[in-house]
């Protein structure tokens, strides 16, 4: 017997071996191995095969073909230990740098192109880690990317995971990720670093280092058919191991002035038409923020404005700390002000500025147009 006929038959009997055990998605990954294994000898059996996995899952939704298997509970709270989204609803796609924005690309342009990939023997990618400081768009990128793919998005916070009985903690995170390897789905493990900590950490017990080799086991028997997400905001503190696995790394930055200059730009469009000032105003007094921070900022001037009856701009200009800004960055600020109708007096007052420097800086030096509300 030859050694390839010796490797089909080994893989036939697994075949059935998971279809009777009733494990669909191994089911998947195996036919789509052996599509490739015999695409050189036996073309007619690989592309019948291809065909076959391109007609699955049927055309119901994700999870009503899971209807019946029970959502993973925590056996001591008796709580959900996943929070899914179906339906995804974003009011505006999330505002990306570009090194960001072309990872989400390439893994969207994927999952469009399968066949191609298989072609040339690959798989899309299937595990990704987002990397960044709090509130830099992790998660809401996570949604952009289920949204865009079609697929319901599940989501995971490890440190909720956490059993109070540790060895009840692995038991947990396999459930989740065994369920979620059944459904065609975008899976989320935010914060990672909770249970994926360096193993030569000497402050942690053994049970947190064996949850380490638990994951390894799932990442690397994660389905191409799906898609897994981690996020972490400690990057250094990721057992190496677990770092390796990830097929593609994407660093979310801190926001720089264009980013948020789109943001607020966004944000204040419907509700004031001098929206494009006031974001290139904000881009500079907000630089150094994330952009949750930025968003949560606009978002209490705008709440602000409403129950006093007062003018957005009045409660805009309060978001303003020239404290934090450098000399060039505060003229800068209190020449974008004064251009866009503020009186020199009142950005002086807001920015600390001089007039004669505003003066001197600004396209509006004699009788600056007031605008509504100043």
């Amino acid at each position: 017997m030859t050694t390839a006929k010796a490797d089909l038959d080994s893989d036939i009997i697994s075949l059935a071996r998971l279809a009777l055990a009733g494990r669909a998605q191994d089911i998947q990954m195996l036919v789509q191995r052996i599509a490739r294994k015999t695409r050189t000898d036996k073309p007619d059996l690989s592309s019948s095969l291809t065909a076959l996995l391109r007609e699955a899952p049927s055309k119901e939704t994700p999870l009503r073909r899971m209807a019946e298997v029970p959502m993973p509970v925590d056996s001591d709270s008796r709580l959900h230990l996943l929070k899914i989204e179906e339906t995804i609803e974003l009011d505006y796609p999330p505002v990306l740098a570009t090194e960001v924005s072309a990872a989400l690309d390439q893994l969207i342009a994927e999952r469009g192109r399968l066949e191609a990939l298989d072609a040339a023997g690959l798989d899309p990618t299937r595990t990704a880690l987002f990397v960044g400081p709090p509130g830099v768009g992790k998660t809401l990128a996570a949604r952009w990317l289920a949204k865009r793919l079609g697929k319901p998005l599940m989501i995971l916070d490890l440190a909720a995971v956490m059993s109070s009985y540790l060895g009840r903690t692995g038991a947990n995170l396999r459930q989740v990720l065994d369920y979620a390897k059944q459904a065609d789905c975008v899976l989320l493990l935010d914060e990672l670093d909770a249970i994926a900590k360096r193993r030569d950490d000497r402050d942690e017990v053994g049970e947190l280092k064996r949850l380490v080799t638990v994951l390894l086991q799932q990442i690397d028997d994660w389905p191409a058919t799906g898609l897994l997400l981690a996020a972490t905001n400690h990057p250094d503190l990721l057992d190496p191991a677990v770092w390796r696995r990830f097929e593609m790394k994407v660093e979310f930055p801190m926001p720089e002035r264009p980013a948020i200059q789109e943001l607020v730009n966004g944000l204040l469009r419907p509700h004031d038409e001098n929206a494009d000032h006031w974001a290139n105003v904000l881009s500079i007094a907000l630089h150094g923020q994330s952009f949750s921070d930025i968003r949560q900022s606009v978002e209490r001037a705008r709440r602000a404005a409403a129950i006093s009856g007062d003018a957005l701009e009045t409660h805009l200009q309060a978001l303003i700390s020239p404290d934090q800004l450098s000399k060039s960055e505060r003229i800068n600020l209190a020449t974008m002000l004064v251009d866009g109708g503020l009186s020199q007096r009142s950005v002086q007052k807001l920015t600390g500025v001089a007039r004669d420097t505003v003066r001197s800086h600004s396209r509006t030096e004699a009788s600056p147009r007031k605008r509504k509300g100043v």
